[in-house]
């Protein structure tokens, strides 16, 4: 039976650099915009020193002020070991600081307010979440209470666990986990024409920081994932990094012994003029990466050539034509199979990205989905299917996703025994049957891996339990069965039973990464902690703004001339004198509470009572003598604001 969701669904794209949010409601998609009206917002999440925390926008804009307390790329680290060498090597280009936590995962250590605080990765991630909830929110005009999350087809067991953590942290009811291509598939599928003709649709989604290639086919509203490949660690930000060396590499030879690497907030600085000049090189020949006093007072400046980008970035570009290979051998389709290839991603804006998938094909790009905007709108699109929103046209869409990578147990030797291989439709059951390796043996320790590699050493391990009970028997005589469940959201479980002696126990294995329902509920609260904070930021924000208003109205009340006749000279002279302590005190106000912004507010209102009272009567007065009998509804204050 299926699952009814109650209240509003979004679908949620968390990307590595940039988040999206859509809502079905209308017979379509809306992706929403953010408050600076951007249907992107950035992932960064910020700490600065003084103030409050910063989500989004605004914590970006300000990264280059506190490099050391803005985080970005949680994505890359959620789900993951520390000693990960993809880590290790981002460890030297981050500017804040990541440890390793005590169950070998890495945390993020900030300085906020003073004191030290520690984030998981999935905290991170569960603020940017907060964020997208919170944007939709506004334009929706009610709660969202649940959430279609997606995530890189390539991420593992770990990593897709975590990211349902996050989005529960975050206050979301997580509805299902999909993979980012297989969301793009359906905002390009949808929009499809004649839906019963068979299309095979590579997918190519290369982000800021993760690529997939996913191999589809659809037909009648049956989008059936053929394979799919990928690298957790390639995009947009590989490429910002490669131009951030090769310019530091000139300010060095232009100006010996400086060394601009030495400096986090020039590093900063300098990537974010590196990020606006990749972008400007999709659409022009050449384009100026320019930083003023980027260090030691010096300035710096240098042009930088299409053609030198793609040689400088050649070999990331040529490693995505990798998974492209691997996509059509897994399914076995030549290039002639592949009817289109539907670009996924802003980093495949890049002309020589787009070249060389149409010399490898033979055949143009399509451009029918927004990059920036499909994944969102695919997921969107899910989550409606989910919660029975969604009209006629849509309601019959069957999704079958393959499992990214192969899952097994390990065997004697270390061996990797593959229960379910990589791109096997799911959800997907696999069984196989055990036994022991020495006489009276009364436990068996269950290890399991995905990977693709022979031994186990080599794969990731996912986790393990330790079966006992066991009835002493001799080697070889008793039997455990050992299942694998591989849901929809490509989360696993794993149960093992033993039936030699007519009993059974099940053992569901917990996964290595996941987070157990008390760590969940404490980030809960330490989240809503943080968001009442953000409450009371956002209501001093609007006090403050409202405080502004009213001085600026009182000081044009104060130099109106008209108003001579109504206000006496006493009543003028106190509205100067007031509009030059409110200045003062909006200037001093930065340390403020909210209490003191909306007591300042209600000691402005009170004083302005008597003086709009005044205005109103002479206004009245006035009107009555011009147009006796007449009213006209609404009244207003002299400084044009409605009452």
């Amino acid at each position: 039976m299926a699952q009814k969701y109650e209240g509003v669904s979004v679908g949620i794209d968390l990307g590595t650099t940039y988040s999206c949010v859509g809502h079905y409601r209308n017979g379509g998609v809306d992706i929403f915009e953010n408050e600076q009206g951007s249907k992107t917002t950035p992932s960064y999440v910020a700490f600065p020193p003084e103030g409050e925390r910063l989500i989004g926008t605004s914590a970006k804009t300000q990264a280059y002020r506190y490099p050391e307390s803005t985080i970005f790329d949680a994505k890359r680290l959620i789900g993951r070991k520390f000693t990960d060498h993809d880590i290790q090597k981002d460890l030297k280009t981050w500017p804040f600081k990541v440890l390793q936590g005590a169950d070998g995962k890495p945390v993020i250590q900030v300085t906020f307010k003073g004191e030290v605080k520690v984030f998981q990765p999935e905290e991170i991630s569960a603020m940017i979440l907060s964020k997208m909830k919170a944007i939709a929110e506004r334009k929706i005009g009610s709660k969202v209470k649940n959430a279609v999350i997606t995530v890189p087809a390539y991420f593992n067991d770990a990593q897709r666990n975590c990211t349902q953590a996050a989005g529960q942290i975050a206050g979301l009811n997580v509805m299902r986990i999909i993979n980012e291509p297989t969301a793009a598939s359906l905002a390009y599928g949808l929009s499809l024409k004649d839906k019963s003709k068979e299309v095979n649709a590579l997918i190519f989604d290369l982000g800021g920081g993760t690529f997939d290639v996913s191999l589809l086919t659809i037909q009648d509203d049956v989008f059936e994932v053929k394979a799919t490949a990928g690298d957790t660690h390639l995009g947009g930000e590989d490429f910002d990094q490669n131009m951030v060396n090769h310019c530091l590499r000139e300010f060095r030879r232009k100006h010996p012994g400086k060394n601009p690497s030495k400096s986090m907030r020039a590093l900063r600085r300098l990537r974010t003029a590196c990020e606006r000049a990749k972008c400007q090189l999709s659409s022009r020949l050449k384009a100026e990466v320019s930083v003023d006093s980027l260090f030691d007072g010096v300035d710096f400046s240098t042009e930088i050539s299409r053609a030198k980008f793609e040689q400088m970035n050649l070999v990331l570009f040529k490693k995505t034509m990798d998974p492209v290979r691997q996509v059509l051998m897994d399914s076995k389709m030549t290039k002639g199979d592949v009817d289109e290839i539907v670009l996924v991603g802003g980093s495949t804006r890049i002309p020589k990205v787009q070249s060389l998938l149409e010399d490898f094909f033979g055949k143009k790009c399509s451009k029918d989905v927004n990059p920036d905007e499909a994944v969102a709108y695919g997921a969107t699109i899910q989550a409606a299917i989910l919660d029975k929103t969604i009209g006629e046209d849509a309601e019959d869409v069957l999704l079958i996703d393959v499992a990214p990578l192969s899952l097994g147990l390990e065997t004697a030797g270390g061996v990797m025994n593959v229960m379910i291989k990589r791109n096997t439709q799911i959800p997907t059951r696999a069984e196989s049957q055990f036994t022991t390796h020495a006489d009276n043996q009364d436990k068996m320790l269950i290890q399991v891996f995905e990977g693709e590699r022979p031994m186990t050493h080599q794969n990731n391990l996912l986790g393990k339990f330790e079966l006992t009970g066991i009835p002493p028997m001799p080697r070889g005589i008793p039997k455990v069965v050992v299942s694998f469940n591989l849901d929809a959201n490509g989360v696993l479980d794993v149960v093992a039973r033993e039936e030699s002696s007519g009993e059974s126990k099940k053992i569901t294995i917990k996964k290595e990464g996941g987070w157990d329902m008390e760590k969940v509920e404490k980030a809960v609260r330490e989240a809503e902690a943080m968001k009442s904070a953000d409450s009371k930021l956002l209501q001093r924000t609007a006090d403050f703004e409202q405080i502004k208003r009213y001085t600026f109205n009182m000081r044009r009340v104060a130099l109106d001339k008209k108003l001579k006749n109504i206000l006496s000279k006493a009543d003028r002279n106190a509205l100067e004198n007031k509009v030059n302590e409110m200045i003062k005190w909006c200037r001093e106000s930065k340390d403020k509470s909210p209490e003191d912004f909306s007591n300042k507010l209600d000691e402005l209102k009170k004083f302005l009572a008597p003086i709009r009272t005044k205005i109103r009567e002479q206004n009245e007065a006035a009107r009555k003598a011009t147009s006796p009998g007449e009213d006209d509804g609404a009244e207003k204050t002299g400084d044009g604001e409605e009452e």
